[in-house]
């Protein structure tokens, strides 16, 4: 038997460690070659590991939220016969450990070597060679994921670690609905749970257990990140309301008369508003570098879209939104959404935003103060539209009351480098060119 080392291999340009998100095998599985052992994540991206070679695992990095710096120790494999150099360990494969370190280690652990005068007696006895590998493997039971035994269930795919969870919190996986590929992770366990509040700790007298959760991958980064915005940045919000009736009945023309197009939802139209005014108010689409003191106001609106998905909140970037028409922002809208939403994502989609645009949907409320994505200066967030009686024009000098379509418009600013007036400036002339719907599509 051989000992064979795989470690993290280089994910990407720049990229000096990943986080462990999800073990989908623990020490003493069997694994296959190019069997997924391990989720790893950087940059909001979620990268598979597979295994190089097939084999018994005896010894795993970490547990799942520890970082793994790039070209250390991943897991170790006890594999049948030697391994080639070639074995699917790209950048750093560790060689068999030479047979003399066991050799060396067995003597003073030996009763009998004294007698055995000669130094050369025990090399014609590899048997005893084997027994150091167990002893080094011995410490691996102490982490966390080395007790899980490797479950027998066929009917729900899962990794040891997540069954056991599921188990202790009383989840039935079959319950649990996996966000991609099959297989069940703690993310799907989290969101189970979000929706589900009564599923998992049948109460015993009314009275629920505790549930720790460990903060890890991208709950982890999303809660940096905020922290950092919030701590760094001194913000403020302003909130207004606007009229948007004419607005959704020229949306309702567009969709009648779409042909094969995409159907147009409110967020394109928003985006082109948007888009149409960052010349006048180039301090909103901005990034503040602090480190630098120095504000870069881009020319092109690359824009964040905030988007919800199971793993938590992730920000796939539209990029030269100020360059397209509805159709193509209404393609892209739903591309990056998808790819966020189903982990498709490449990394250079989920960053480099200069701009970010929130919205509930549905669930927009009257009012948000978004938290703005450091290092931009501003983000945007249109809030659920409602209908309410309001006096209007009856185009005589008089007014009447008519049902009209409402929606509050939310800014949150860095108070460093957009001021009040400026803020309130700009969404009050996006409020003009939303009520007046014809101005969006001209030049």
């Amino acid at each position: 038997m051989t000992k064979f080392t795989f470690n993290m291999p280089d994910i990407g340009e720049g990229i000096a460690e990943a986080e462990i998100v999800s073990w989908h095998v623990g020490v003493g599985d069997r694994v296959e070659e190019d069997q997924e052992i391990v989720d790893m994540m950087t940059d909001k991206a979620t990268v598979p590991m597979e295994s190089p070679v097939t084999g018994k695992v005896i010894e795993i990095a970490g547990e799942e939220g520890d970082m793994v710096s790039i070209g250390a120790m991943l897991v170790v494999i006890e594999v049948a016969g030697e391994v080639s150099d070639d074995a699917g360990q790209e950048p750093v494969a560790a060689a068999p450990e030479p047979a003399a370190v066991p050799v060396q280690q067995e003597e003073p652990a030996s009763a009998s070597a004294p007698s055995s005068a000669p130094a050369p007696a025990p090399a014609p006895a590899p048997a005893p060679a084997p027994v150091p590998a167990p002893a080094q493997a011995r410490p691996s039971p102490a982490r966390k994921p080395a007790p899980i035994p490797a479950s027998s269930e066929t009917k729900v795919l899962a990794s040891p670690a997540v069954r056991k969870r599921a188990k202790d919190m009383g989840i039935d996986l079959g319950e649990v609905k996996p966000a991609e590929d099959g297989r069940i992770r703690h993310a799907d366990l989290d969101s189970f749970l979000s929706y589900n509040p009564g599923g998992g700790f049948a109460p015993a007298g009314g009275k629920r257990a505790d549930q720790p959760i460990k903060v890890i991958g991208l709950r982890k980064r999303i809660a940096q990140n905020m922290a950092a915005s919030k701590r760094n940045i001194p913000h403020f919000s302003y909130v207004e309301e606007v009229d948007v009736t004419d607005l959704e009945e020229m949306r309702a023309d567009l969709n009648a008369n779409r042909g094969s197009k995409p159907k147009l939802t409110m967020m394109p139209l928003v985006i082109m508003a948007i888009c149409k005014l960052i010349p006048q108010f180039p301090m909103i689409n901005a990034r503040y570098d602090d480190e630098g003191g120095v504000v870069t106001r881009h020319g092109s609106v690359h824009l964040g879209m905030a988007t919800q998905t199971d793993g938590g909140l992730m920000v796939p970037v539209i990029r030269d939104a100020q360059t397209k028409n509805l159709w193509q922002l209404a393609l892209e809208i739903g591309r990056l959404a998808g790819a966020a939403r189903d982990g498709s994502a490449k990394s250079e989609e989920l960053s480099g935003s200069t701009l970010t645009l929130t919205s509930l949907g549905p669930l927009g409320g009257v009012a948000t103060t978004p938290v703005i994505n450091r290092p931009e200066v501003a983000i945007i967030g249109p809030n659920r539209i409602i209908e309410r009686p309001m006096y209007v024009s009856d185009g005589n000098g008089g007014e009447r009351i008519e049902k009209r379509k409402l929606m509050n418009i939310s800014i949150s600013c860095d108070h460093r480098v957009v001021d009040g007036y400026d803020a309130a400036s700009f969404i009050q002339e996006f409020k003009k060119l939303v009520e007046t719907p014809v101005l969006l599509l001209t030049d």
